[in-house]
């Protein structure tokens, strides 16, 4: 009895020390390759006109010609968001968002999959590419119920701009902008590409930071190419589209991060 009494001691002894050297193997083996935690990144973009923030149908706006305008619509695609680390390593979502100076809580864009690291620039594309430009029916922000989708045939607008102008010829003086188009020469898919400043930014694993996006709708109308209502008050068609995709480039820029 007693031996074997001695034997079972030793045969759970024994597996205990199996259970031990597996668990201190897995330890081992895991310890090296743990994943960190990503960082999360909140952008908030804030609409303005000049130095004060953009208003719809009640603040009457002049352009480079000085002719009044008021802005009822504002909305546009944005896409391919990538931050770029001062190793040249990028972090790149495929994900679009559609913008709209009505909808507060789409100006807001959050990511929460970041890597930790030392980012110095972040870019994206006014706009939706060529491939989901031909990919059949869409989905959240690219749903073609979401008032921003021509056909099949032509695809998305990228940029809708309406309101209404004192010099416009239009009926009841309208203006509109509805701005898309993937094929050249028409091609108004546009890349903004923006740096982080001198000292870049760190993203914390397990932390949020935040960039702050000032997008100037003037720009649209004045940046390299002045629109003149009097002459362009309608564009809806690849007509001078790439005139307004010009000056859309240029209306970001990044106030603090």
């Amino acid at each position: 009895m007693l031996v074997i009494e001695m034997h079972l001691i030793r045969r759970k002894s024994f597996g205990l020390f199996i259970t031990g050297v597996l668990v201190a193997c897995v330890l081992l083996l895991t310890s090296g390759n743990t994943i960190p935690a990503p960082a999360r990144l909140a952008i908030s973009i804030k609409h303005l006109n000049g130095n004060a923030a953009l208003q719809l149908d009640t603040v009457k706006y002049k352009n480079a010609f000085g002719q009044g305008y008021t802005i009822s619509k504002f909305r546009y695609y944005l896409g391919k968001i990538c931050l770029e680390k001062r190793d040249r390593s990028k972090y790149l979502t495929d994900k679009y968002f559609l913008v709209d100076e009505e909808d507060a809580s789409s100006k807001n864009l959050l990511f929460t999959d970041v890597p930790e690291g030392d980012y110095k620039s972040i870019s994206f594309i006014i706009g939706v590419d060529s491939a989901l430009n031909c990919s059949g029916v869409q989905s959240d922000a690219l749903d073609p119920a979401n008032g921003m989708f021509w056909t099949w045939s032509t695809g998305y607008i990228f940029l809708k701009l309406e309101g209404h102008a004192d010099a416009s010829l239009s009926p009841g003086h309208i203006f509109e902008y509805h701005i898309g188009g993937f094929k050249q020469p028409y091609n108004c898919i546009r890349k903004v590409s923006l740096g982080l400043g001198e000292k870049g930014m760190y993203l914390t694993a397990g932390k949020e930071s935040k960039i702050e996006l000032d997008v100037d709708v003037a720009e649209v109308l004045n940046a390299h190419n002045k629109i003149d209502f009097s002459k362009l008050s309608s564009v809806t068609d690849f007509h001078n589209c790439t005139l307004v995709a010009d000056n859309y480039a240029n209306m970001f820029s990044i106030v603090k991060q």
